[in-house]
């Protein structure tokens, strides 16, 4: 894999070794961490919130049937986006519901307010507890910190310390919770062989599905499963829409792919993005060609909105995300 030097670095003290959780969180939600810039996300990278309205849309569809399975009614179906970035899927939805849906939005995000946000946008750092509707986390989960572990010499899997210049070292024997999620999600192969150890996100799922009364969660990231785990790991670099060298400096986003079948609840289904936006109506067909005679105009939006959803569901790309969908029954 080739990586390109990342920029605007913020120094955290070179000589000192962490853990890449430790290393991970300073560098990304720290004081001056990647994620607390006024930029916010989109201005490194394009996500399917960003590619097209055409995913709020979908998102608003799933939120209505949601609310139309809720087992009883209610006055407010909440709609909670963990990992909101500057509110941008949250304010789509908004435009896309019908008028006077009794919908109340909550962003969770430790970035602050961006001004001009919709005010019917609640904003906080932690999802709301005791609400019923559609929770939705897009990319979230990939960024919750984690630990590395590779295999030394001698088959042991071993922490992996990293300094804020990227350099990294092995550190202690992999032990307790860590060493058991890793035999039951991820056994590690041979020496140099690496793992993301998944728990923190399965624990950071778990709480904020905790937070719905009744309703759906779906978290949507690059995934992986049991039996199909990338034997040297995923964790990389992101900067100004290039993957780069993941350098816990603040200068790039450090992302890792989900082990999202560990993280599932009793109930859940994984599917791809291809499939979960082919099922709320979302298909990249074109237009027949007899609309371009009796309607050119509408052909021509049809058309785009064909291109913007082939984009969405598109093999080796947006489309191969996995989407969790989690059915929470009415506590």
């Amino acid at each position: 894999m080739t990586y390109e030097a990342t920029n605007e670095a913020v120094p955290t003290g070179d000589a000192e070794w962490l853990r890449w959780r430790e290393a991970t969180e300073r560098a990304l939600y720290g004081p001056r961490g990647f994620y607390r810039r006024p930029e916010g996300p989109a201005g490194h990278f394009r996500t399917s919130v960003h590619a097209s309205p055409l995913y709020a849309a979908a998102v608003a569809r799933l939120l209505r049937e949601t609310a139309e399975g809720l087992p009883a009614p209610v006055s407010e179906v909440a709609l909670v986006d963990v990992g909101a970035g500057r509110g941008e899927l949250l304010t789509g939805v908004l435009a896309a519901l019908p008028e006077g849906f009794p919908v109340r939005a909550y962003a969770v995000e430790r970035a602050a307010r961006p001004a001009g946000t919709d005010p019917r946008i609640e904003w906080g750092e932690r999802p709301p507890a005791g609400v019923s509707g559609l929770l939705f986390a897009n990319e979230w989960l990939d960024n919750v910190p984690v630990d590395v572990a590779e295999v030394d010499d001698a088959g042991v899997p071993r922490y992996v310390l990293v300094r804020a210049d990227g350099e990294e070292r092995l550190g202690d024997p992999v032990d307790g919770a860590d060493a058991a999620w890793l035999d039951r999600w991820w056994p590690p192969a041979g020496p140099g062989a690496r793992a993301e150890i998944g728990r923190p996100r399965d624990e950071a799922w778990a709480a904020a599905v905790a937070g719905l009364d009744a309703g759906l969660a779906v978290a949507v990231d690059y995934a992986h499963r049991a039996g199909d785990r990338p034997p040297f790991g995923t964790l990389t670099g992101f900067s100004g829409g290039r993957e780069v060298r993941p350098v816990p400096d603040g200068g790039c986003d450090i992302t890792a792919h989900v082990a999202l079948d560990a993280c599932a609840g009793p109930g859940a289904e994984l599917v791809s993005q291809r499939e979960a936006l082919r099922r709320l109506g979302v298909s990249g067909a074109r237009p027949p060609l007899a609309l371009a005679s009796s309607d050119p105009a509408a052909y021509v939006r049809a058309l785009a909105s064909a291109g913007e959803a082939a984009e969405l569901t598109a093999p080796g790309g947006l489309g191969d995300f996995t989407w969790l969908l989690q059915p929470v029954p009415a506590r």
